[in-house]
């Protein structure tokens, strides 16, 4: 039997290639490019599988991801905007030898972009990011959209393709992101007007959210998807009622390693394994959902501890005990993993590297 030391990230690859399928099927289907962001696994085995499967390029959030997922493939986009001046070199050399896309939101990104890339002599593909509503990154007018489209058109180091949208606001049940899909095409539609009459390339319109992807069809003008917590999925996805249980890949194993206190057990995974991410759809249900004990609540996390309430189970955890927990949020447990437990029907479970953990530049 199959017993890892814990706390670990263990993951199912069946379960795995079903998502990474059923989302390559919805974009064939409805005539758009995915573009997985790879922040959820941080995986150069995963992201090859995303590739093998039909994805278009990759995803990441900052260029030290860009250079691990050039690995994969050379068309890798950066939806994140590189204002300081080391991330700004770092992507300037890696474009050496990939295609680069990034996403930004400012005249001084495109400053420093354009002065690294000059300087090494390399050219750099350019999406405006402009927001939609989540408040987060990009510009917040049609005017200044246009405005910053045309600052990039003016450096002889960056080639503007189109806009990068981020839907995570777009969420709800199915009528609500109808809805929702609704309100964002018509914002386009008087965006792209104003684009188009400044004569602007729009090659490329790059939405994303795991969330929102399989509605992305109800915007025509798009023509690409970054959806990334779909490769694993968590309990923020189940509880929004994105997917069902059983379309969760990555499991944290953990141990009962104390039963002193009445009605609570202690398990060896806390914050430093779990993240004390709450749950978005329901903040109260706990950090993350334990398989084998649905009616108990992990209810508090310190680094090294979870605290787990026990009082409605039909049964008492015996100390020493493993449990499986699917975390509130995926992405975060997987950077605090070096390495993650690849099953395969049929196979030895195998250690695989987190590639890219902890790049932050």
């Amino acid at each position: 039997m199959f017993h890892p030391p814990t706390p670990c990230l263990v993951v199912n690859a069946e379960i795995v290639r079903r998502n990474i399928s059923s989302m390559q099927a919805y974009v064939n289907q409805h005539g758009l490019e995915l573009r997985p962001h790879t922040k959820t696994h941080k995986s150069i085995h995963v992201g090859t599988l995303q590739r093998e499967a039909g994805a278009y390029g990759l995803t990441v959030a900052k260029a030290g991801e860009a250079a691990v997922m050039a690995q994969v493939t050379d068309n890798v986009m950066m939806a994140y905007p590189p204002v300081d001046l080391p991330r700004c070199e770092r992507l300037a050399k890696l474009a050496r030898d990939a295609s680069l896309v990034v996403g930004l939101d400012s005249e001084l990104a495109v400053e420093r972009l354009a002065e690294t890339t000059q300087s090494a002599g390399t050219n750099v593909d350019v999406l405006v990011d402009v927001d939609i509503g989540y408040q987060r990154t990009g510009v917040q007018s049609d005017e200044d959209a246009v405005r910053l489209a045309q600052c990039v058109e003016r450096s002889k180091s960056l080639q503007l393709k189109g806009l990068m949208l981020y839907a995570g606001k777009i969420t709800g049940s199915a009528a609500e992101q109808t809805a929702q899909m609704q309100q964002l095409n018509s914002r386009l539609k008087a965006l792209l007007p104003k684009w188009d009459a400044a004569g602007l390339c729009r090659e490329v319109i790059s939405s994303g959210s795991t969330p929102s992807a399989k509605y992305s069809h109800l915007v025509p003008a798009v023509t690409e998807i970054r959806p990334g917590t779909y490769v694993y999925n968590d309990m923020n996805i189940v509880r929004g009622g994105y997917c069902k249980m059983e379309d969760c890949a990555a499991r944290i194993h953990a141990t009962v390693v104390s039963t002193n206190v009445k009605g609570q057990v202690v398990i060896d995974a806390g914050s430093k394994t779990l993240t004390s991410d709450k749950c978005g759809p329901d903040p109260d249900s706990g950090f993350g959902h334990i398989a084998e004990y649905p009616a108990a609540k992990l209810f508090s996390l310190t680094e090294e501890h979870g605290q787990v309430d026990i009082s409605k189970c039909d049964r008492v955890p015996e100390l020493g005990e493993r449990m499986t927990i699917i975390p509130n949020h995926i992405c975060v447990c997987v950077n605090m993993q070096d390495s993650f437990w690849w099953c395969d029907a049929g196979a030895e479970p195998r250690q695989l590297p987190v590639d890219a953990r902890g790049l932050l530049i």
